[in-house]
């Protein structure tokens, strides 16, 4: 606390002696410390420390009103974050009933941003029963939310903690952890946690939140997280030129035409064997595409050759696909079916959102770790059959045989 000593109250030294009393208060909140326990230490009453923070309005009582005061920062800060500048514009635009959206538009910010801080950074004033924005007390939350580091909350929070552990432990996933704390305790705010705290905990090295070896417990089995692909440093794997997604007729997009796919593989133990699968959009059909001898390109383009032309001619419209090696020949597959392809964007799984929930639901049958190759013909037909007469809620509870059983008839 460097020098500084409490004055001599006995002594009436004038109100300039409280400079250094300000100058005091105003590092030790910086520091942390909250304005009661500032107060206590500087000696000075908290309703002093409140006008230095906030100003004060004009009361009949007074001549005027007192402004806060304002002290110099040491840096701006990023430009990432508002400033006290931009918070001064905001009260100033807030006070002359402009938007939200124009004060966005102002300070050259979303409106979502101007939005969250007018909501969390404004103060209740119980004489006026409303709430106002103050610029120089939203400065001082903000400043003081943002301070690192912060404590981690599974650390400071043993029951919070013993509870993610214990579920960890059932092998549920960090996302069915945070939802069901939210059932389990509605009332209680100590008792949240986002899913991204709980990956944290496990996978970053030296936080000791968690046990390590409930990360093993993870679907993923990783102890160490992946680190994110840059797609757009990702080379061209194919000599024929691709027709991307963007280019897919619009009929495809809605779902309202049947016959439109779309595929992918799952992959065996060691990447040594896989399993074609085609998805009907509008239907959700399975079909499954046998690759007993591997899915190199030419081996995968015959084996899905045979498999879409058993389809009837209403239902060979195009087919969506990522963009793995194994379709290196599609120019040629489209050549043989007159099916055209539509390749996804890198790292865009959700283009194809339907093949990749089958998927899912395909790993009950053909677990990862598993060598593929070892299914015949008939045991990929009996899952996909499966799969086809079991009810779907997007279907509103059809089955995706009775849902394409219905479009084909109507189609004739």
């Amino acid at each position: 606390m460097n020098d500084f000593q409490i004055r001599d109250r006995s002594v009436n030294q004038g109100r300039t002696k409280l400079v250094r009393e300000r100058e005091e208060y105003f590092r030790l909140m910086e520091q942390g410390y909250s304005s009661r326990e500032a107060c206590r230490i500087v000696g000075i009453n908290r309703r002093t420390g409140k006008v230095w923070r906030n100003g004060r309005h004009p009361h009949k009582s007074l001549a005027k009103a007192v402004p806060p005061i304002r002290r110099p920062r040491s840096s701006p800060g990023s430009s990432r974050f508002l400033n006290e500048e931009d918070r001064v514009r905001i009260a100033d635009m807030l006070q002359a009933k402009s938007s939200i959206r124009s004060i966005a538009a102002e300070l050259g910010r979303a409106p979502s941003t101007i939005g969250r801080e007018v909501r969390r950074n404004r103060s209740y004033y119980a004489t006026a029963k409303k709430y106002r924005y103050g610029p120089h007390a939203a400065q001082t939350r903000a400043e003081k939310r943002r301070r690192r580091p912060k404590p981690r909350k599974l650390d400071a929070n043993p029951r919070l903690r013993e509870y993610v552990q214990q579920r960890l432990q059932q092998r549920w996933s960090p996302e069915q952890i945070v939802h069901l704390l939210r059932r389990d305790f509605p009332d209680d705010q100590e008792m949240r946690v986002s899913h991204e705290t709980i990956y944290q905990a496990l996978y970053i090295q030296g936080r000791g939140q968690l046990r390590r070896d409930l990360a093993k417990l993870l679907r993923t089995g990783r102890t160490m997280r992946r680190p994110q692909r840059q797609s757009t440093r990702r080379q061209k794997r194919f000599t024929a030129p691709m027709v991307m997604i963007s280019e897919r007729p619009p009929e495809a997009a809605d779902r309202a035409v049947p016959g439109h796919w779309e595929g992918d593989l799952i992959i065996g133990k060691a990447h040594k064997s896989a399993i074609g699968t085609l998805v009907e959009r509008s239907t959700r059909f399975v079909t499954l595409v046998h690759l007993p001898r591997g899915y190199h390109p030419e081996q995968f383009r015959d084996a899905l050759v045979q498999v879409v032309s058993d389809l009837p001619a209403q239902l060979r419209r195009s087919l969506t696909w990522d963009q793995g090696s194994e379709m290196a020949r599609h120019a040629e597959f489209t050549t043989a079916t007159d099916i055209p392809v539509y390749f996804c964007d890198p790292a865009s799984p959700w283009q194809r959102g339907s093949n990749e929930n089958t998927n899912g639901l395909l790993r009950q049958y053909f677990p990862k770790g598993t060598d593929l190759a070892a299914h015949s013909r008939e045991d990929l037909d009996a899952v996909a059959a499966e799969l086809n007469s079991r009810p779907r809620k997007t279907l509103g509870w059809e089955t995706p045989a009775e849902r394409l059983a219905k479009l084909l008839s109507a189609s004739n």
